[in-house]
């Protein structure tokens, strides 16, 4: 399988939909322009990238918890408790194991079991399990934007349902997401994947949406040398670019050293702008995100 950094052709791209959509009976719940006005009916005040941007405007630190659980109710109810009580400026959803997978059956299973049980049987939220209108339930619950995070290799559908779900902000990318995450998918297929992804970003980009997009800083969140990941984040961030993703917040790990932490993210935010620059992405937004130490 031969990859190259090249825009999918909307021919190319609508030809691969047809069968996404179809890996899950909640694909079928997706309408692009619908979803496209329902984005756009989003306040302000709830989209990741603006929240992002103004606060790098104002040189304020913003803070993310993780978070998700099995069913949706709690789910809502735990992000209100953090947005409240925990004073998060931004809220995730953290995605199950068995989704970022593709395992959805076995996600069905943690949902009933955790509903006999009475708590959670999954390590996240099964989006795609639950479909678009459970989704905007959840995004809709809350005062502060939400951001999918998950660990998928191939989150095509994922990315599908989150975005018309009400999500404004996706994380992941074609190596960071795949690399620390398995041992069965090759680069090649998860840059593909992941240029699928940005290119559906792209295309609510160029409806007049700007959904945010962050390349996974820590990879494996373990002591992981800042070239390495900075250059990662670097090139998952020209993959988007060139999908026609406009909004890119690039990631660092925390590895312990305050001042080679600081250098880190400092040259990650330089290098990054000047890499989108040389390649002719003037007109994309970058941000970064600080990631507590993981303890891996």
């Amino acid at each position: 399988m031969e990859i190259s950094n090249k825009k999918l052709s909307t021919d190319a791209f609508f030809a691969e939909r047809k069968e996404v959509l179809g890996h899950w009976h909640t694909g079928k719940g997706v309408d692009f322009d619908e979803a496209v006005a329902y984005q756009r009916s989003i306040p302000r005040e709830k989209r990741f990238g603006l929240k992002l941007a103004q606060a790098a405007e104002q040189n304020v630190t913003l803070i993310q918890p993780r978070a998700g659980v099995a069913l949706y109710e709690e789910h809502i109810e735990l992000l209100r408790f953090l947005e409240s009580e925990g004073e998060a400026d931004l809220l995730p959803t953290t995605v199950d194991s068995y989704t970022r997978l593709n395992r959805y059956n076995e996600a069905e299973t943690g949902i009933e079991k955790s509903k006999e049980t009475g708590r959670s049987m999954l390590n996240g939220f099964p989006i795609v399990n639950y479909g678009v209108d459970i989704c905007r339930k959840v995004t809709s619950s809350l005062q502060n934007p939400v951001q999918v995070r998950h660990g998928t290799p191939d989150a095509r559908l994922l990315t599908e349902i989150s975005i018309a779900g009400g999500f404004t902000s996706y994380e992941g990318g074609g190596i960071s997401y795949n690399i620390p995450y398995s041992k069965n998918h090759s680069l090649e297929k998860t840059i593909a994947h992941w240029q699928y992804t940005d290119r559906l970003v792209g295309l609510y980009e160029e409806a007049g949406v700007s959904i945010n997009r962050e390349p996974f800083g820590p990879l494996t969140g373990t002591l992981i040398s800042p070239c390495i990941s900075n250059s990662v984040a670097i090139i998952e961030s020209l993959l988007a670019a060139t999908q026609g993703v406009k909004d890119i917040t690039v990631g660092y790990g925390q590895c312990g050293n305050l001042i080679q932490d600081v250098a880190a993210i400092r040259s990650l935010n330089i290098l990054t702008r000047e890499y989108l620059d040389k390649f002719g992405f003037n007109d994309v937004r970058v941000t970064t995100v600080f990631h507590q130490w993981m303890g891996g």
